[in-house]
C-alpha cells in the first residue's frame, strides 16, 4: 500500500485518483503531479514501482503544503478573521454560512438540526 504525506492511497484505484485522497490535491493537481513524475495517471496504485510511488512524494514535497501543514494554515487564517472581529470572523464563530447564503431558509447543515417549536400557550384551566 502507497502511503504518501501520511496518507494510505486506496490500492484499486488508478493514480489521478487516488491523489485527491490526499488533503489539497484535487483533480487537476493530481494530473500535473503525475505528469512531473513521469507516472501514467490510468494506473492502478497497486501496480506502482517502488521508484514511481518515490517520485510521486518528491514531487509532491517539492510542490508545497498538503495535509497537516495545509490544514493548520487554514485553522490559522479562520483564527485570525475570528480575532480581528471582521463579519467573516463572526459567522465563522456563529457557525453560520460565511458566504452570503441566505439563512431564513436553508442553511441547515451549517446551522445543525432544526432546534424543534419552543413551549406552546398555558392551556387554560377548567374553572369549577
Amino acid at each position: 500500500m502507497a502511503r504518501i504525506a501520511g496518507v494510505d492511497l486506496p490500492r484499486n484505484k488508478q493514480a489521478r485518483i487516488a491523489l485527491t485522497y490526499i488533503f489539497g490535491i484535487g483533480q487537476p493537481r493530481a494530473l500535473k503531479i503525475l505528469d512531473k513524475a513521469n507516472v501514467a495517471a490510468y494506473k492502478k496504485v497497486q501496480d506502482l514501482g517502488e521508484d514511481e510511488v518515490n517520485r510521486i512524494r518528491q514531487v509532491i514535497e517539492d510542490e508545497g503544503e498538503v495535509e497537516g501543514d495545509l490544514r493548520k494554515d487554514v485553522a490559522m487564517h479562520i483564527k485570525r478573521l475570528i480575532d480581528i472581529q471582521s463579519y467573516r470572523g463572526l459567522r465563522h464563530r456563529r457557525s453560520l454560512p460565511v458566504r452570503g447564503q441566505r439563512t431564513h431558509t436553508n442553511a441547515r447543515t451549517r446551522k445543525g438540526p432544526r432546534k424543534g417549536t419552543i413551549a406552546g400557550k398555558k392551556k387554560a384551566t377548567a374553572k369549577t
